[in-house]
């Protein structure tokens, strides 16, 4: 017989045999087997190449960000202070006043993030807000708040990646206090770097063509990092989270731009998701700061404050010793642990879910 559920959770103690439900697929009793429903003209890593536009992609993020504002709950965005958040919550602020969910809630708009102490991601988010004129929340983390809760996030989010769990930790923690005030949706930047190229080592991309296979199947795995992260650790304290970037019209018209105007060229001042920034550079009704509009990107769990990661490591290597890396292959054949903070993950996980191989 098959099962189906939409968490791991559900069929592990029951179940022998286990496979992911591929995103974009149905699945037929009577063929047995997947079909793929989604086929976007990139889905097959074609090159559109229609000529960028600012005016035509800036209409349609703001299209697919005023789409979300449709609600009943009270709800805010995520704003960890770089371009992709900021530029959400820039956008919602502009539309909100004449919504439902105005009338309802009212049109002040409500913004959280999540930082150690001194963070990167606090400032820039504190500034931003202060700009937008959002009522800010601000919300702080210890190292070892987040180390007391890996359990629980690794049990929530079903993985043991370690940049998964680095970047979910802080989200989780930070889900339970905006669930706390009431809030029950938030809107997030999620899918631009994956759509845009913004992750630093596009600056190593040979050619147009690479590029855009790149930011392809980097969008075909959202389901298994960043969006799993996304959806995963605000739904495990019934938060639901909209993510306008991976708006299927915006996507069509974000990866139908030809690959060559989304390449990094520094000699051109253009740095990453340079198509993005561009768009929304309105000098007469400016969306953002130009050094917030213009800010580098950072990894998540690097934003969240950088002694986040080194305490990690810090702590996975008391708990793994030198020996139980040695014999990791005959402990984890499958996806064998290279590192010790990789070690302890995996043994959390394999302690909730030990009879599943991913």
């Amino acid at each position: 017989s098959v099962w189906i559920s939409s968490e791991l959770k559900g069929l592990n103690d029951d179940c022998e045999h286990f496979e992911s439900f591929p995103p974009g697929h149905l699945y037929s009793s009577k063929s047995g087997g997947f079909r793929r429903w989604y086929n976007p003209p990139w889905f097959s890593e074609a090159i559109l190449s229609v000529p960028y536009d600012p005016l035509v992609l800036r209409r349609a993020f703001e299209n697919a960000v005023t789409k979300r504002l449709m609600t009943d709950v009270p709800f805010g965005v995520l704003l960890s202070g770089g371009l992709d958040s900021s530029l959400v919550a820039s956008i919602t602020a502009r539309y909100l006043a004449g919504t439902k969910a105005a009338k309802h809630w009212g049109a002040q708009l409500h913004s959280f993030c999540v930082g150690l102490e001194g963070s990167p991601d606090l400032k820039a988010a504190r500034e931003v807000a202060d700009y937008l004129g959002t009522v800010y929340h601000e919300f702080h983390f210890t190292v070892q708040d987040g180390i007391d809760a890996f359990e629980d996030v690794i049990y929530h989010i079903e993985t043991y990646d370690i940049t998964t769990i680095r970047a979910s930790t802080p989200m989780f923690l930070m889900s339970r206090k905006i669930k706390s005030l009431g809030v029950k949706m938030v809107i997030s930047g999620e899918g631009s770097d994956e759509i845009f190229g913004g992750y630093l080592y596009f600056h190593k991309a040979p050619n147009k063509d690479e590029f855009h296979r790149e930011t392809c199947r980097k969008i075909k795995a959202l389901h298994q990092y960043d969006y799993l992260r996304a959806n995963k650790a605000t739904s495990a304290w019934g938060l639901e989270a909209r993510v306008p970037f991976l708006d299927k019209e915006f996507i069509n018209v974000a990866m139908s731009i030809d690959p060559e105007a989304k390449m990094i060229k520094k000699d051109e001042g253009r740095i990453e998701k340079w198509v993005l920034r561009r768009a929304f550079d309105d000098e007469e009704h400016p969306y953002l700061p130009k050094h917030i509009l213009y800010r580098q990107k950072e990894q998540f769990s690097d934003g969240v404050g950088y002694s986040w990661i080194d305490g990690l490591k810090a702590h996975a290597a008391r708990h793994v010793t030198d020996k139980m890396m040695f014999n990791a292959s005959f402990i984890f054949p499958h996806n064998t642990p290279t590192t010790k903070e990789a070690y302890y993950y995996r043994m959390i996980f394999e302690r909730f879910f030990p009879q599943v191989i991913f």
